[in-house]
């Protein structure tokens, strides 16, 4: 076979079965830089990760985007809610109490005579606020618990297990009901450091499981063979590789903490007026609800609204972290 000249603008690809190509020198860089390559790197052959990987996925998803914005909505008016509604939530008016809606008052007035598109503004603050909260409770205390009982086993992994199962048998709302009729605070604290009391077992669990399959891997092995303290193996080595189930968890109960707020205000022991919350306008507006329909709807269409953005993108994102649903 006569030998061919060489070509300085060629090059010799190596191919995924272990043979080769030739190709242009353009070409072949084209193919290494390409994201989607088959060597699965990014700009300038970098190797893509799988948070890269995940945030590629979720800005292309619609479901992530909705409820992001919807999500982002709720957390600005939480903050600023005078920037869309006028006036005080405690202001009332008993002389227009059940009017439906006006020119200042588009959602109508309560029994008490409360605006009610004000007051559900201003509702959305106390929920996001429990929502955040509690769940950056659970997912801290969860986590601790459960990464060092997954991580060193033996004793203590089988105390976390048997606490846990003692908190899995109460049930959350007449826990709720034994636990905060006996606090007068009128504050979210009682409330948050209740759902924190009850909600750490499940992340705990989900941490433990996703420690006790990440410290199985070759890396972690490799590391401690090299002489990597315990700490540096779990901060460096385990912990950003067990974090995804964890938060995928926390974003969908974020939403649950929400409604549990509504449900436990809703019952009289959760938060308590002059405290401004969907759970207690809807509890006050559902013994009038025939003659005043608009005060019901209006704060548990955005409560059902609000969870639904929230368990939206937990879906999205538990989609995007999950390889095996690529």
């Amino acid at each position: 076979m006569p030998e061919q000249p060489f070509e300085p603008d060629r090059v010799i690809a190596g191919t995924g079965a272990g043979g080769a190509m030739d190709l242009a020198a353009s070409e072949a860089q084209t193919l290494e830089r390409t994201p989607g390559g088959p060597l699965g790197t990014g700009p300038a052959g970098r190797p893509r990760s799988l948070w890269s990987d995940a945030w590629r996925d979720l800005r292309h998803n619609p479901v992530f985007v909705i409820s992001a914005l919807v999500i982002l909505f709720l957390v600005v008016i939480s903050l600023w809610p005078s920037l869309i509604a006028s006036g005080s939530p405690l202001q009332c008016d008993l002389a227009k109490a059940q009017e439906g809606s006006q020119p200042g008052a588009p959602f109508g007035y309560d029994g008490q005579g409360c605006n009610v598109y004000t007051r559900t503004v201003y509702g959305a603050r106390t929920s996001v606020t429990v929502g955040v909260c509690a769940t950056l409770g659970v997912t801290l205390l969860g986590s601790v618990l459960g990464g060092l009982a997954g991580f060193f086993g033996g004793f203590w992994d089988s105390v976390l297990s048997r606490i846990t199962d003692v908190f899995f048998a109460i049930p959350v709302v007449l826990g709720g009901l034994v636990l905060l009729s006996v606090v007068t605070s009128n504050t979210v604290w009682p409330v948050i450091g209740f759902m924190v009391l009850l909600g750490w077992p499940q992340i705990s669990r989900i941490a433990r499981g996703s420690v006790i399959t990440a410290k199985q891997n070759d890396y972690v092995q490799a590391a401690r063979a090299l002489g990597a303290s315990n700490s540096r193996i779990l901060l460096r080595h385990i912990a950003p590789n067990a974090v995804a189930p964890v938060i995928v968890v926390a974003t969908i109960a974020l939403g649950t903490y929400i409604a549990l707020e509504a449900t436990l205000s809703y019952l009289g022991v959760g938060l308590k007026p002059p405290s401004v919350s969907w759970g207690i306008d809807i509890s006050a507006a559902s013994l009038y609800v025939r003659n005043a329909p608009h005060a019901l709807l209006w704060p548990s269409g955005a409560l059902a609204l609000t969870v639904l953005a929230f368990i939206m993108l937990g879906d999205a994102v538990r989609d995007a972290l999950d390889p095996k649903l690529r």
